[in-house]
């Protein structure tokens, strides 16, 4: 059976640059929550990720979000780690993922137990994402299970990852994703960029590897909100290389002022990094902030979206 393809696919095969954002599933059952930023994204947006219990801590879960977000008009992408679950439960989740129409996945391993509110809890990690790319493509484009087993008809998904050209060792970091490419990702989300020239080099590593005619790069961007959390990020957040002049500047700007001054610094890394050769789109992750994404879309230019087609 042919793979369906998804909207946000499509847009990358065009060669159209492409626009990801994100959401954070309610704590509760808060349905108009999650309308809400549907209606904030609608148009804005290629597709919306949906974060899998993020920072470890529990929320409604992504695959029932990523369904309300389809009822809205919204295409998603199911965040799915593998802390939470063990293969049984992870292709189990795949195949209702699947019937329930979500067609971009996006495979993680998933912040560990420890750092979220429940510290106590168990992590499972029965595989690691490398192996969850590998079990996704498996049942996609052989029609199998983890175990060899077949599945008629097979689930069908376009396949994510995401990577961190901040974390060292950074000499490693490329060849990193060249293991996930060749485990069955076909586009990748980095981490937040703040720091361009350290994105660019890593951009240079990924073209001269050729990895960039094998997968399409997503530049992860957001907006800071204040200060505090700029200076939160800058030292207290693994993985995350937010240069001191950002923090100053933030710092400097008056308080009234600072969230107008995190979505134009948002934008000016967004026009740095959409000129890098290899970059085929980028992710907007405003935490807790739909609100900025229209108008960071809007400044870049990138507003309307095309509009979701119905499969």
């Amino acid at each position: 059976m042919p793979i369906e393809i998804s909207h946000l696919a499509s847009i990358l095969k065009s060669g159209m640059f492409a626009v990801a954002a994100e959401i954070s599933p309610p704590k509760g059952v808060n349905l108009e929550s999650i309308a809400r930023d549907a209606r904030l994204l609608k148009g804005y947006a290629d597709a919306v990720n949906v974060t899998d219990n993020q920072a470890a801590s529990v929320r409604m879960a992504s695959i029932p979000v990523c369904a309300l977000l389809i009822q809205h008009g919204i295409e998603p992408v199911s965040q799915m780690t593998v802390r939470d679950r063990n293969r049984l439960a992870i292709q189990a989740d795949l195949l209702g993922a699947s019937a329930l129409g979500i067609r971009n996945l996006l495979c993680l391993s998933g912040d560990h137990g420890r750092w979220g509110d429940h510290p106590y809890a168990k992590s499972v990690y029965d595989i690691d994402s490398i192996h969850l790319l590998n079990m996704v493509r498996n049942m996609v484009e052989q029609g199998c299970m983890d175990n060899g087993k077949k599945i008629t008809p097979p689930p069908q998904f376009f396949i994510g990852a995401a990577a961190n050209p901040f974390a060292p060792p950074y000499d490693y970091r490329p060849m990193r994703l060249a293991k996930k490419i060749a485990a069955g990702a076909r586009f990748v989300q980095t981490q937040l960029i703040y720091n361009v020239d350290r994105f660019r080099e890593y951009m240079k590593r990924i073209r001269d590897l050729g990895l960039d005619k094998q997968v399409y790069v997503l530049a992860g961007i957001g907006p800071l909100k204040s200060a505090e959390q700029a200076r939160y990020m800058a030292t207290q957040v693994a993985g995350m290389d937010v240069p001191q002049s950002i923090v100053d500047r933030m710092a400097r700007t008056p308080k009234a002022a600072q969230a107008e001054e995190g979505i134009r610094i948002c934008v000016e890394v967004a026009e740095q990094v959409r000129e890098i050769p290899g970059v085929a789109g980028i992710h907007i992750m405003a935490v807790h902030w739909a609100e900025a994404v229209p108008e960071i879309v809007k400044r870049l230019g990138l507003a309307p979206r095309p509009a979701v087609t119905e499969n």
